[in-house]
């Protein structure tokens, strides 16, 4: 939704349960996996699928005209899951050992983001490239929204370490396309995963009513 957003284009978005995802979306999702675009009645499933495409077919583009920088992105985008998967083991950390372990695996990573934000501009910023939104931006926003909200409590100031990685994530938080991008349940239904999840952040948000399964 952050290119969408970006490129100004009108969409309809359809919500799902995904613990109960119906028929009609595992018909169009092979990997059972959010999000996926319909256009003109044929699906595009996967994240960075779905963003290449809309940079090609609607302007302005978001990718960096030169190939060889252009290449370089993409590849910072296929870092997206290993860093995810590392900011997940902070905010869905269950006890302080699984917490310390999790902390440690996002630090690696973390590390290799800091230096990419120090090599892949001469600028500062303050996006992945510079001054203007590009496809990086949009496949980490979302990660890093999310582990700024639990930080809000959970107050493990991991990114403190990071101080270009934590601008980055400051000015994407700021960015009405990312703030726009999520429903506006987005942090009630977050922090009901939490409590699923049994995450120890969860409580720091108080109760809530459905956050059991």
């Amino acid at each position: 939704m952050i290119v969408l957003r970006a490129k100004d284009v009108e969409f309809e978005v359809t919500c799902i349960d995904l613990r109960e995802k119906p028929d009609w979306f595992l018909e169009i999702s092979p990997h059972g996996k959010v999000p996926v675009l319909s256009v003109g009645g044929r699906p595009l499933f996967e994240s960075n699928a779905i963003a290449e495409f809309l940079d090609e077919m609607v302007p302005p583009r978001l990718h960096p005209e030169d190939p060889f920088k252009r290449a370089r992105n993409r590849a910072w985008t296929d870092f997206v899951p290993d860093f995810s998967a590392s900011l997940g083991g902070v905010y869905y950390a269950r006890d302080e050992t699984a917490l310390a372990e999790g902390m440690r695996i996002a630090r690696g990573r973390l590390a290799r983001l800091e230096e990419a934000l120090a090599r892949e501009r001469d600028n500062d910023g303050p996006y992945f490239n510079g001054a203007g939104l590009c496809l990086v931006d949009a496949a980490y926003a979302p990660f890093l929204r999310r582990y700024a909200f639990v930080e809000t409590r959970l107050g493990c100031g991991l990114l403190d370490e990071f101080p270009l990685v934590q601008a980055w994530s400051d000015a994407l938080a700021a960015d009405e396309r990312v703030i726009g991008s999520v429903a506006d349940t987005f942090e009630h239904e977050f922090v009901v995963a939490l409590h699923r999840r049994g995450a120890m952040a969860a409580p720091r948000f108080g109760p809530v009513s459905d956050a059991a399964d």
